[in-house]
């Protein structure tokens, strides 16, 4: 592969309540809500973009939140866990700031030299905390429930479960540009660049587990970076000459998007880092308003008709926080 992704773009993942999981992700997890927006393809269910104070590439967990929504199924052929990168003396703070807020967190574990705290959200989504031995350089997002010398400071990893590695590992090195980087009995690690927080995946072979269902609490798709609009139309046009079933290029409204699935079965997407989320608001009210692409803004009246009200509480206003 001549084109390499620098990292993780972002993880989708399909919720149920809005208001619920808003207020999950804003006062327990301390995120930034950035994005206010509707699904392109279904524009009756929001799409909401948690991540730092700018919604920079590596910093986003995004949702399709349907309120009736049938829980799905964790298992082969989806991303299982989607971990966050925190500072490694703040695990412990994590472990009792999650039993404050009525979050049942497993123990504090140790792998790959880093500290891991796994517990999932409302919906059952398995998330995972991890402090990197080395420490992460990102800028957090900083609020009075979650302050900066704890909060996230972004994606860690991913973990994709595959019942086979061998052709999931084939496209991750020969269609995105990782590495190998070590094996740890089941779970392969494969790493963008030089690896580190915001750019690794492990492959968690589980050839006895059941397929797994996207729904409710499950993972709809993982994104990987590309620097710009040239360079994804130059990894699309490899990846098709790879013969990878791959989608054109669509408009995201805040990055480009192409779509195919790893052979294991997991949706993987490669987005552009550009333009960014503040095409459409000022940086200081990301994220309040609802915000709709050109061509879905003649219907707004009946798109805001079909939406819940959704309430954001004060650690989404950067004056308040």
């Amino acid at each position: 592969m001549s084109i390499k992704t620098s990292g993780l773009h972002h993880v989708t993942a399909i919720g149920g309540d809005p208001q619920r999981n808003a207020d999950f992700y804003l006062r327990t997890l301390g995120l930034r809500l950035v994005k206010t927006t509707v699904n392109f393809d279904d524009p009756g269910t929001y799409h909401l973009y948690y991540g730092d104070q700018s919604g920079k590439p590596g910093s986003l967990m995004t949702f399709f939140p349907w309120k009736d929504a049938p829980r799905g199924r964790h298992g082969t052929g989806q991303a299982t866990t989607t971990s966050f990168s925190v500072p490694e003396a703040s695990i412990g703070w994590w472990k009792q700031h999650l039993a404050a807020s009525g979050v049942e967190a497993g123990q504090i574990r140790n792998a790959d030299e880093e500290d891991v705290l796994t517990f999932r959200d409302p919906d059952g989504l398995e998330l995972a905390l991890v402090a990197h031995p080395q420490g992460d350089p990102r800028d957090p997002w900083d609020t009075k429930l979650v302050p900066a010398e704890h909060a996230i400071r972004g994606l860690h990893s991913v973990t994709l479960s595959v019942s086979k590695e061998d052709a999931t590992a084939g496209m991750l090195t020969d269609g995105l540009g990782l590495s190998f980087a070590n094996q740890d009995s089941n779970r392969l690690r494969f790493a963008a660049g030089e690896g580190g927080p915001g750019a690794l995946v492990d492959v968690l072979v589980t050839p006895e587990a059941p397929r797994g269902l996207v729904a409710a609490g499950t993972v709809h798709h993982v994104a990987w970076r590309a620097p710009d609009e040239q360079t994804q139309v130059e990894w699309r046009e490899e990846l098709a000459d790879k013969g990878v079933h791959v989608t054109s290029i669509l408009d995201r409204q805040y990055f480009r998007s192409i779509y195919f699935r790893e052979p294991g079965g997991t949706l993987l997407e490669v987005a552009t880092d550009e333009p960014g989320f503040a095409i459409d608001e000022p940086l200081l009210e990301l994220g309040r308003a609802l915000k709709l692409p050109p061509w879905l803004e003649p219907n707004r009246a009946e798109i805001e008709a079909m939406l819940p009200k959704l309430n954001l509480p004060s650690e989404n206003n950067p004056e308040r926080a």
